[in-house]
């Protein structure tokens, strides 16, 4: 069963009590200067994916502070730079992939933060304590699903795709070992949440890579 500290590997509420979800944080870095170098190589000029990429770069350090240090600030410094890079990617997405335009793009958004919060508080209360946490998370999967199913249709969409089709299936098994880590914290007392940063990382930077290296055809 989980331990009361929320983790598997943190047996107290002491700082480095929880290393090793601390150190694989820095996968989340790792995947921030790739796309950093790829954004580079395109020019250099994509403002909307920089931002994105620095998002990535707050994830990793907000998420190495909460399990260095679990406080009610570095909570918020952990959840928030998730939060706010999930919404945007699926703004850009609407905006750059299914090319949507502002007023759209932004009801759209509102729509699926709706959506998003509505799945976390609907189902979360009705689940074990160790598996609310990742309800929230639902929405995400699902979304990465639709538009690469949408955009597996489009004469210009097939690499994002399959890029947007890969992050899908990682970020599923990410969620899954999310989810595991206290029911298999009995018999892996290292548990299996620093396996959610690790393909976490692999999900961030394919979404990166996907808006980086998006080309729409003229007649898209």
């Amino acid at each position: 069963m989980m331990r009361a500290y929320g983790y598997c590997e943190r047996l107290s509420d002491a700082f480095w009590a929880d290393p090793w979800n601390a150190v694989t944080n820095g996968a989340f870095l790792v995947a921030a200067c790739a796309a950093l170098l790829l954004w580079r190589r395109a020019g250099g000029r994509d403002c909307p994916a920089l931002v994105l990429i620095l998002f990535v770069f707050a994830i990793g350090i907000g998420s190495f502070l909460f399990h260095a240090a679990p406080q009610p600030w570095t909570l918020a410094a952990d959840v928030v730079p998730i939060q706010l890079f999930a919404f945007s990617y699926f703004a850009l997405a609407l905006a750059r992939f299914l090319g949507l335009r502002p007023l759209a793009t932004s009801l759209g958004t509102l729509a699926f933060v709706g959506v998003a919060f509505s799945i976390s508080w609907g189902i979360a209360p009705l689940l074990p304590p160790g598996l609310r946490g990742s309800t929230g998370y639902a929405a995400f999967l699902l979304a990465l699903a639709g538009m690469a199913i949408v955009l597996r249709w489009r004469p210009d969409g097939m690499e994002t795709a399959r890029l947007l089709g890969l992050a899908g299936l990682a970020f599923a098994l990410s969620l899954t070992f999310r989810t595991l880590d206290g029911p298999l914290c009995g018999s892996i007392p290292l548990g299996t949440h620093w396996l959610w940063h690790l393909l976490n990382a692999t999900v961030l930077y394919l979404l990166l890579r996907a808006a980086i290296r998006w080309r729409p055809t003229a007649s898209a």
